[in-house]
């Protein structure tokens, strides 16, 4: 018999996969104590209070099993383990499965994965107005495929992540170009591009049945990319009617791929015809957007998700501001972080602004533009009025524009503002 690992304490155990400090954080508020798996687990992570870091590749199934598996907590059923990005969110589903610990099935969120089962699955939903789409497994076959389904369309992996790959085709001569952009043999989906408001709606599923948490409004970012987001802004009231006919999709999409337990993410685009899915993933959003709902709602999407896998009381609600914004902000290849030094404590230090998040390391030059959903650095801010959280943005935006064009790009702040698209099939 293997040696056993004993954690000191009286609460179930969270075991997190790689985390991030604010997952961290949220188990804390959930009261739970943190076990932290990575190839090479972070000082910041205990800073978050995580009790103890375990040193392995979790993404070999077998070690991530043999590793949890030795913690007396998890022999004992006092625990769960939990990813909250893409390859994270398979790798705690298999390892919950075989160490029988409650989580989402493994099954749930391959289906989750699979882009063209989701869609022909969601179609369902809507038969009388379905959306079109088509499998590619051949790049030489698009300019065929894209004129079948019509301009404009949009070009996916069919289990890509963060809007990689991801392509709005207008016409045919972009469709002889996408011809030759992607590998000879593919495996991709070509569908009818969705028009209309877009939103990201955060859910939590307790033996199927499916709370939606919030949901926030996704501005497009500029140009022909449908990846790439300007940000995201709450509050996002919608009608009665279509408030309801949104958490149906939700919810129908989610039965549909099996999905019983956990957390999901859905992107939805409010078409003429009633809402339509982009795509839905069995884990939170990316992390700037939780923290915009817990700004504005008061919703602990992070906190909740981990108190509903290990059985505890979820963190009490406590709404902070009446409008709230996420603005991501991409900078120009050769600017030098460092000289953003000045620039980034102002834009801290404006009321309103919570949060100026740097993806890029101290010291470092931006050598590329970001590819798919990932941005340089992204602005969190909050007001009691629409108006004076518009004036926050926009003053944030001037602070980080380096001088001399090109600056930063942050559009959906007033002063930057670029006319969006009028919807998208791309991941947000």
């Amino acid at each position: 018999m293997g040696q056993r690992t004993v954690i000191e304490g009286r609460g179930p155990v969270a075991v997190l996969l790689s985390p991030r400090p604010a997952v961290v954080a949220a188990a804390r508020r959930a009261g739970a104590r943190a076990v932290v798996v990575a190839p090479d687990p972070s000082v910041p992570s205990d800073r978050e209070g995580a009790e103890r870091r375990v040193r392995t590749d979790w993404r070999d199934h077998h070690r991530l099993v043999g590793a949890v598996g030795r913690l007396e907590d998890v022999r004992r059923g006092r625990a769960a383990v939990f990813g909250f990005d893409a390859a994270g969110a398979l790798a705690a589903a298999r390892a919950n499965e075989e160490l029988g610990l409650p989580g989402t099935p493994a099954a749930a969120v391959t289906a989750l994965m699979d882009k063209a089962a989701l869609r022909a699955r969601s179609n369902t939903l809507h038969a009388a107005r379905p959306v079109s789409f088509a499998r590619c497994g051949r790049a030489s076959l698009l300019p065929f495929i894209t004129t079948l389904i019509g301009y404009p369309c949009v070009i996916k992996p069919r289990a890509g992540a963060d809007g990689e790959g991801v392509r709005l085709v207008r016409g045919a001569a972009e469709g002889e170009a996408a011809a030759r952009d992607y590998p000879a043999v593919t495996d991709l989906l070509v569908e009818e591009y969705l028009e209309g408001p877009e939103l990201a709606v955060e859910s939590l599923s307790r033996a199927g049945r499916h709370r939606v948490l919030g949901w926030s409004r996704r501005l497009p970012g500029p140009g022909p990319g449908l990846a790439a987001a300007a940000g995201h802004d709450l509050p996002a009231a919608l009608d009665p009617a279509t408030a309801a006919a949104v958490r149906a999709l939700v919810r129908g999409v989610l039965d549909l791929a099996g999905h019983r337990d956990g957390p999901s993410h859905t992107e939805v685009v409010l078409t003429a015809h009633g809402p339509r899915l982009v795509e839905a993933h069995a884990r939170p959003g990316a992390e700037e957007l939780t923290q915009l709902l817990r700004l504005a709602h008061g919703t602990d999407v992070l906190g909740l998700a981990l108190a509903a896998g290990l059985g505890l009381p979820g963190p009490l609600r406590r709404p902070h501001a009446a409008h709230a914004a996420l603005r991501y902000v991409d900078f120009p290849p050769g600017l030098r972080v460092d000289g953003l030094g000045p620039a980034l404590a102002a834009a801290r230090s404006l009321p309103g602004v919570i949060r100026v998040g740097l993806r890029i390391p101290a010291g470092a030059t931006v050598r590329r533009a970001p590819t798919g959903a990932l941005h340089h650095a992204h602005i969190l801010a909050a007001a009691p009025t629409a108006a004076a959280l518009a004036r926050t943005l926009d003053l944030t935006a001037a602070l980080l524009a380096p001088p001399g064009p090109p600056g930063p790009r942050t559009p959906g702040s007033r002063g930057v503002r670029v006319p969006p698209p009028p919807g998208r099939n791309g991941p947000g």
